[in-house]
């Protein structure tokens, strides 16, 4: 069995979160490597003698949080999930807890973007959804929908649960000719969907710049660039758009803080698809959620996964 071994830098103060972010994520074990661990030689009771000196020279200046995942067709997601989840953390808090970059190998990252491929064939979700790679060819039924995806290194290729749900999601409830916002577009996979199920206009937002350029890239690789755009923002300082439909696969504490912003863009009775919620956090959600003034109608589940389908009742701007 083949591994991949991710590193992310922080501090001291975000490392037991960021190896929870990790093993959230699916990495079978975690180690934390933190110059505050190793005793301090001028301080009483700490026999130095013990200690090699090379051992604190050599470590590094950041705290590194490495874990270990199994290298399969869920891989290129898990990790791309990972960054949009570090971006997300960093907004929010700054330089609080540290650099929070990411970098992974057992394959380096110029071979990973091309060895990964070998995993990820064309599929089908729910009766109409195909996604499929544009290296591979695929001969589609009538009435197939077909999304052609290269996401790059952003997320969303459509094998991670939470994605799968959110498209299974999407062809039950998007009404054609309605608007849709995706926030936290990732790969744009999400918007495409939207635009070729019959929204109107379609607006992803990411506040990752490179998730921006693949999404753009490949909602001009699917011809609905006239009805989808994808552009650099949040809903606080970027660009929105008044809809009947909102979808959101990012992570739980960042569905939990833009559920009552969202309500400002949502119509009354809209709804609002999100994911990206371990099923130990779905009860926060909930919580967000009804106090931001929505009912849930629908729940799904796939491994520790959860998304929901939420309907705003709010009728405050």
């Amino acid at each position: 069995m083949q591994w991949c071994e991710a590193v992310i830098h922080t501090n001291t103060l975000g490392s037991d979160w960021i190896s929870e972010l990790m093993v959230d994520h699916g990495a079978t074990g975690t180690e934390i490597i933190d110059r505050a661990d190793v005793p301090d030689p001028a301080k009483p009771g700490v026999y130095w003698e013990l200690y090699d000196p090379a051992l604190l020279a050599a470590m590094p200046e950041d705290v590194l949080v490495k874990g270990w995942f199994q290298q399969n067709e869920h891989t290129h997601d898990v990790l791309a999930a990972l960054r949009s989840a570090l971006t997300v953390l960093k907004q929010e808090n700054g330089e609080a807890y540290g650099a929070l970059t990411m970098e992974h190998s057992a394959v380096a990252d110029e071979d990973w973007a091309e060895v990964w491929k070998q995993y990820y064939k064309p599929f089908r979700i729910g009766q109409r959804l195909i996604v499929k790679p544009s290296w591979e060819p695929f001969e589609p039924s009538e009435g197939d929908v077909i999304v052609e995806l290269d996401p790059g290194m952003a997320f969303g290729t459509g094998t991670h649960e939470t994605t799968f749900m959110c498209m299974e999601l999407l062809q039950k409830h998007l009404q054609a000719g309605e608007n849709v916002m995706d926030v936290g577009t990732g790969s744009g996979i999400l918007a495409i969907a939207a635009a070729k199920l019959g929204a109107a206009q379609v607006l992803a937002v990411d506040i990752d710049p490179d998730a921006v350029r693949v999404a753009q890239q490949n909602i001009q690789n699917n011809g609905v660039a006239q009805t989808a755009r994808a552009v650099l923002g949040d809903l606080v300082d970027g660009e929105t758009l008044p809809c009947g439909l909102a979808v959101a696969n990012i992570v739980a504490d960042a569905i939990c803080m833009l559920a009552k912003p969202l309500t400002r863009h949502l119509r009354v009775g809209g709804l609002f698809i999100c994911s990206g919620i371990i099923r130990e956090r779905e009860a926060d959600v909930m919580a967000a959620a009804k106090s931001a003034g929505y009912q849930r109608i629908e729940r799904l589940t796939k491994g520790e996964w959860v998304a929901l389908c939420l309907k705003s009742e709010a009728t405050y701007a």
